[in-house]
């Protein structure tokens, strides 16, 4: 099945609580297989999806039998997930797709929901950050036309003594084409 094939399958909606069990342990698969050294405190903070949910919304994708496949956290309208997004801008963290349903368009899929989001809202622009391991998450968003942000790239602690580069990307989304009223 092509990636295109597949998106049309999948059904992307918000997650229930009585989901977001499942889908910390998705988003902990999916960064544990993309990194190779993770701590106990950020895969506690991975599988916490019920402290995401009160800053943001959880989109999940599901396969046509209802397995959900991947999610990802957007912050609700009017409102920002990261402190460095600017005005005009969405943001989304935590993009994850079960390593089981890599390589299927999960990922694009859920990348373009974020895009009609943000461009529903009226944003001016989608922004994320992402770490250097994560090559197979440059190479779609590059794909889709996101470009390095390299201004906006930083240093974090994740944990006493433990630093992470971070990447930042951004796509620019075309403004709306108002009627011009007489």
């Amino acid at each position: 099945m092509t990636a295109p094939a597949l998106a049309q399958t999948l059904l992307i909606r918000l997650a229930e609580p009585t989901e977001y069990e499942l889908v910390g342990r998705l988003t902990e698969d999916a960064y544990s297989s993309s990194y190779s050294e993770l701590s106990p405190a950020y895969l506690e903070s991975l599988r916490d999806v019920e402290a995401r949910a009160v800053l943001g919304d959880i989109w999940v994708a599901t396969d046509v039998d209802e397995t959900i496949v991947g999610a990802v956290w957007v912050p609700r309208r009017g409102e920002r997930l990261s402190e460095l997004a600017q005005e005009g801008e969405v943001d989304f963290r935590q993009l994850a797709v079960s390593p089981a349903a890599r390589g299927r368009g999960v990922g694009e899929a859920l990348t373009r929901h974020v895009i009609a989001l943000a461009i529903e809202r009226g944003a001016t622009r989608v922004v994320m950050n992402s770490g250097p391991e994560m090559l197979g998450a440059h190479a779609l968003y590059a794909k889709i036309g996101f470009r390095r942000l390299t201004e906006r790239e930083h240093r974090i602690e994740v944990e006493p003594g433990r630093f992470l580069d971070l990447l930042a990307f951004g796509l620019d989304l075309p403004r709306r084409l108002t009627a011009l009223r007489p």
